[in-house]
């Protein structure tokens, strides 16, 4: 992880997750996937999504990511899902090198996990089989990975982007690097530096593309001539933070599609969640405590309001001015100590297409939100045999 930035940590522990709760979290992905997929789910979604959102697209992101608490009462609990993760070959790598380094290997009950090479292969085959099926075939024009540019510059995980392209480089494919206002639509192409792009792995956090900058995108993703994932389509209708209220309460399941046998693993494992709206402000404000509060299109836990300092009148004011909130039913973390702190430490499964890929970890210093200065970070993770 050359270059990392200084915040970026590991914690010099592991956890390792029960063989038999990450059986029950495939079922769960798999039914999620299933769910999603229907046209009644995603004519729901699309209905007050914008106009980028609206068209119909079979991409499927190879870094999908389940975020998942694991109370110590037991069980687990969906906190959210992200189809634009950050840090899966940083976790890959943390992964097999911590396993190496604290010589787990002479542990009978933790699962070695894949070698470095062997995930890279997996996900060199993985954006093959999502592009032959787009296309038809391998295209031959450039691979462009796409972020923003200020995250280009300094993000944490611009190392883990270089990574990526060097990836796809071995594999003989030409990649480049860059962010949407590079870009140029000519009509029939989409151009990054002159060259031709087909293929784009979205890095971008302005996820339903309101900027300017995406000009040029926007064209020729109506166009269809380029594979993009993540994109606006999949966004609204597995990204968004509003569908969770769908996943969590069974009052739509007509509406959805969602089948009874559905609805019981759903609710089982999504924690209560409603979107702030004018009516709910009351029940909301008075049960506060049980809840967390999260920005609709927030990320990296930006933009979380402490229950402390939310009342009707805040709430009223987020519905009046269109800013779009939910909020969570609390789900406690684990904790373990390292260096005499208490951390707090969740579980990401990484999965495609149902099958999971790739499991990673982070330890926090607070209890209610992400903070990953030392001594927490990243957490190496593994499943038992």
């Amino acid at each position: 992880m050359l270059e990392a930035p200084g915040e970026f940590s590991v914690v010099p522990r592991h956890q390792v997750v029960p063989r038999a709760i990450l059986a029950e979290i495939a079922g769960f992905v798999r039914v999620f996937d299933q769910v999603t997929a229907r046209e009644a789910w995603q004519a729901a979604a699309r209905r007050e999504a914008p106009a980028i959102a609206q068209l119909r697209r079979p991409e499927v992101c190879f870094f999908s990511a389940w975020d998942f608490h694991l109370p110590p009462e037991g069980g687990w609990r969906l906190i959210e899902f992200n189809d634009n993760g950050s840090g899966f070959l940083f976790a890959a790598i943390i992964n097999a090198l911590y396993h190496e380094a604290a010589r787990l290997a002479q542990e009978k009950g933790i699962a070695a996990p894949a070698p470095f090479a062997a995930f890279n292969q997996h996900i060199r085959d993985l954006v093959e089989q999502e592009a032959r099926a787009f296309f038809d075939d391998c295209p031959k024009d450039l691979f462009l990975i796409l972020d923003d540019a200020e995250s280009l510059r300094q993000g944490k995980f611009r190392g883990e982007l270089r990574l990526l392209c060097d990836l796809f480089r071995r594999q003989g494919w030409r990649s480049k690097l860059g962010c949407p206002a590079e870009t140029r639509w000519d009509g029939q192409r989409l151009l990054f530096e002159g060259q031709a792009v087909s293929f784009i792995v979205n890095r971008s956090t302005d996820f339903l593309w309101r900027s300017e900058d995406f000009a040029a995108l926007r064209s020729a993703y109506e166009a269809g001539r380029v594979y993009v994932a993540p994109n606006p389509f999949t966004y609204a209708t597995r990204s968004d933070k509003r569908l969770l209220e769908w996943l969590s309460l069974p009052h739509w399941d007509e509406d959805l599609g969602i089948k009874p046998a559905e609805r019981q693993i759903l609710s089982a494992h999504v924690p209560e969640t409603h979107l702030v709206r004018a009516e709910n402000v009351d029940m909301l404000a008075q049960r506060k405590r049980d809840f967390v509060f999260k920005p609709v299109h927030g990320f990296a836990g930006r933009g979380l309001l402490d229950s402390a300092t939310v009342g009707q009148a805040r709430l009223r004011r987020l519905v009046k001015h269109g800013e779009g909130y939910v909020a969570q039913r609390r789900v406690p973390k684990p904790c373990m100590e390292v260096e005499g702190a208490p951390l707090w430490t969740d579980l990401r499964a990484w999965a495609y297409r149902g099958e999971i890929l790739l499991l990673s970890g982070r330890a926090s210093r607070r209890p209610d939100r992400l903070e990953l200065t030392q001594p927490g970070g990243w957490l190496p993770t593994y499943a038992s045999l």
